[in-house]
């Protein structure tokens, strides 16, 4: 045990895992950092490495041993309470109390005890909204395949998609092409399909995602259309998931939300055509934020 109690923050995305240790006070002690905790599309041993090695790197920072006090891990691809349990039999010893969840719902913490919004766009997609009495509704987040609209890998497929077709004649001509051969540093439109078709090329095809805004900024027909279609499959999420008469705070995650001003500014306006907002939150550390809000679980 800790000689002195401290607790764990751990958010566990689709691209990478940080794990974040605080004192009694909520002062960061410690993080590390890892691969992707997504078990459904890396795998259990993998996802369970990565997770315990992002907390080895966080305990040898503060140079404490497990167990902590307490623990909240939110983690991508726990969507069923069976996927809660599965992971729970193999954390628990990672603190004296340990709660799994979606990593969506750690964002939550930023809100308090309120009722909110919140919506994460990275890798993927997902909007929670909770209510007076603490009831939590989600929609959304789906996976790559089945859903994730507006995501990091949604936006990035459809601009490599449309730079393919472009290359064939199928589709216009977009800055996409040329933009995507020299960021990945690729000589042939043919190189595309290596680097495309990698084993784990999951979080570089998200990563394309800012290509497609780059070339939208600058004013290409073809990636505006792109981000068009994020923003009104994100701005669904939010209309579905509360009513829109409420006004209600939110709580902005993800890589591709925080980082791009391009897209959420877009996205922020069509939200409030049709649903008043609140305060507006950006949650950029959701480990640091679930490790503070696990001293009162």
């Amino acid at each position: 045990m800790a000689t002195e109690p401290y607790y764990l923050g751990v958010d566990g995305g689709g691209s990478k895992t940080l794990a974040v240790i605080v004192d009694a006070q909520g002062r960061e002690c410690g993080r590390g950092g890892a691969g992707s905790a997504n078990y459904a599309a890396v795998g259990l041993e993998k996802a369970l490495h990565n997770i315990h090695d992002a907390i080895a790197q966080a305990t040898s920072d503060v140079s404490c041993s497990l167990p902590l006090v307490k623990a909240w891990l939110g983690l991508a691809g726990i969507d069923r309470p069976v996927d809660a349990t599965l992971l729970e039999s193999h954390l628990r010893e990672l603190a004296d109390f340990v709660l799994v969840t979606n990593d969506a719902e750690l964002l939550l913490s930023a809100l308090g005890k309120d009722a909110g919004l919140v919506l994460i766009v990275g890798t993927g997609s997902i909007a929670l909204a909770r209510d007076q009495a603490g009831n939590v509704s989600r929609v959304g987040g789906w996976g790559h395949i089945l859903g994730d609209e507006g995501s990091g890998y949604d936006i990035g497929r459809r601009g490599l998609r449309a730079a393919v077709r472009a290359a064939d004649g199928r589709g216009k001509a977009t800055l996409l092409l040329a933009l995507i051969l020299q960021r990945w540093q690729l000589c042939t439109v043919e190189d595309l399909i290596d680097a495309v078709y990698a084993i784990d090329n999951k979080a570089k095809i998200a990563h394309a995602a800012t290509y497609v805004t780059e070339a939208a900024r600058q004013g290409d027909q073809v990636a505006l259309e792109i981000v068009e279609q994020a923003v009104d499959e994100l701005a669904l999420l939010v209309r579905t998931v509360a009513p829109p008469i409420a006004q209600l705070p939110i709580a902005l995650g993800g890589g591709l939300l925080l980082h791009d001003d391009f897209l959420r500014e877009r996205l922020l306006r069509r939200i409030q055509q049709k649903q008043k907002l609140g305060s507006i939150l950006f949650v950029s550390h959701p480990a640091f934020s679930a490790a503070r809000a696990a001293i009162t679980l």
